[in-house]
Order: C-alpha cells, then structure tokens, then sequence
C-alpha cells in the first residue's frame, strides 16, 4: 500500500509540472528584421525614385536571402550606388544606423513601357528631320539605348549625324541642330547691358546652332562672343 500511495504521488507530481510547463509562455524568437520589411524599404525607394519617368513603370524587388539574421531597425534607409539610378537591372541597398548598424543590398528590376520615336523613312546624313519621317513606338525604354528620344520636337529641324534605316530608334545624339549661323556669315551683333542696347555688324568665325555661342570678329579686328540666334543674329549681354 505503501508503495502505491509514492507511486500516486510520484505520477501527481509529474502532471503537476506537465501543466506548469504547458502554462507557462514560451519564450520568444530572437528578434530581427524581417525579409519583407526589407523588400518593402527597396520597393517603395524606387517607387519614389520613378514617379517622373515617362510610360507605365513597374516595379520589382529581388529576394532576401531568409537567413539573414539583422538586427531589428526603427528607420531602415534605402539608397542607390553612386552613378546607379532606378532605370532596367539595378541594385537597392537597404542600411541601418542605429541601435546596430548594417547594410543589405537587394536586385531590382525598373521596367518603363512607354512611347519613343523612330525612323518611319530611311534617313540620310545631313537631312532635315521633318515630322512625318518619323513614327511613334511603343515598348521597353529601359532595354534601349541611352539617350532615346521620345517626343518627335526633340528632332523635328534637327540633321542626322549618319545614314539611319527606316525602324531604327532615334537617339538625341544621332542628330544635331540645324545651324542659324555659318562660318564667315555676316552677323547682327545686339549688344544689351542695363538700360542700354547696341548693334554692330561683323563676321562669325564658326557655325552655331540656335542657344550656342558663337565667336564674331568685328570690323576693327576684335573678336566677341555671343549666343546665336535665328535671323543672322548674335546676342552679347554684358
């Protein structure tokens, strides 16, 4: 009897710290920071960084390695590289100052669906671009090259710098301004101060796109520099 009345007690006792271990909290996970507050930090980064690029933008953010063990963070900060921008396959690094500093860096992708203009014609060098020889696109800007032009002034008057076939994208620096003044031209010098306004005649000394500066040599020898404007006209504000 008596040894069943230790084994009853034994076996109580055993319940009893069953159901103290069962009711007490479990003890909490180590705390970090999540994959997804990270991911949420770069994506909302180059949502910000993308609101003024032109067509429908989208945005993706690459996986966090899930084993990461970070620090949690109150204020993470996201940033891009230096000369890196928020434009095709790029890189979003996510820091952290304090309570303990560290830094991630996550692959994105910037994808911008939008219009840009091409040759509807044939162009030949030198030829002056007029607006129906060219045609408006649509497709993935950041998968072309730098430097696309995607409103058709940005090169109607405009020559082309080489022969260009008809469907190829136009880049801004396949083309140049057609010149409104021309080596050994006789030019108008408008010479404007404060409250005052002379002219003067002389010889430019170099062609000049619209807005460029133009160096002019005056009849008595000397030679000025001005900005070119349409009309045979150079302006020199002093």
């Amino acid at each position: 009897m008596k040894r069943k009345l230790i084994t009853a007690a034994l076996l109580l006792a055993t319940m009893a710290a069953t159901a103290v271990a069962m009711a007490a909290p479990a003890a909490p996970a180590p705390a970090r920071m999540e994959p997804a507050a990270l991911r949420q930090a770069a994506e909302q980064f180059l949502q910000v960084q993308t609101a003024g690029l032109p067509g429908k933008v989208t945005v993706s953010v690459g996986a966090v390695d899930p084993r990461l063990n970070l620090a949690p963070c109150p204020a993470p900060e996201a940033f891009l590289m230096p000369g890196a921008r928020a434009w095709g396959k790029t890189t979003v690094g996510v820091r952290c100052a304090a309570p303990s500093p560290w830094t991630v860096y996550i692959q994105s992708q910037v994808s911008v669906l939008g219009s840009y203009v091409a040759a509807a014609v044939p162009l030949a060098q030198g030829q002056a671009i007029e607006a129906g020889q060219l045609a408006m696109m649509q497709g993935e800007l950041t998968a072309l090259p730098p430097g696309i032009a995607t409103d058709k002034a940005q090169l109607i008057g405009r020559t082309s710098n080489l022969s260009i076939s008809a469907g190829t994208p136009l880049r801004l620096d396949l083309v140049k301004a057609k010149p409104v003044v021309l080596q050994g031209q006789l030019v108008k010098l408008v010479s404007k101060g404060n409250g005052f306004s002379v002219s003067a005649e002389g010889k430019a000394a170099g062609s000049a796109a619209d807005g460029q500066v133009v160096a002019v040599r005056t009849g008595n020898g000397q030679q000025i520099s001005g900005i070119a404007r349409p009309g045979g006209l150079v302006e020199v504000t002093f």
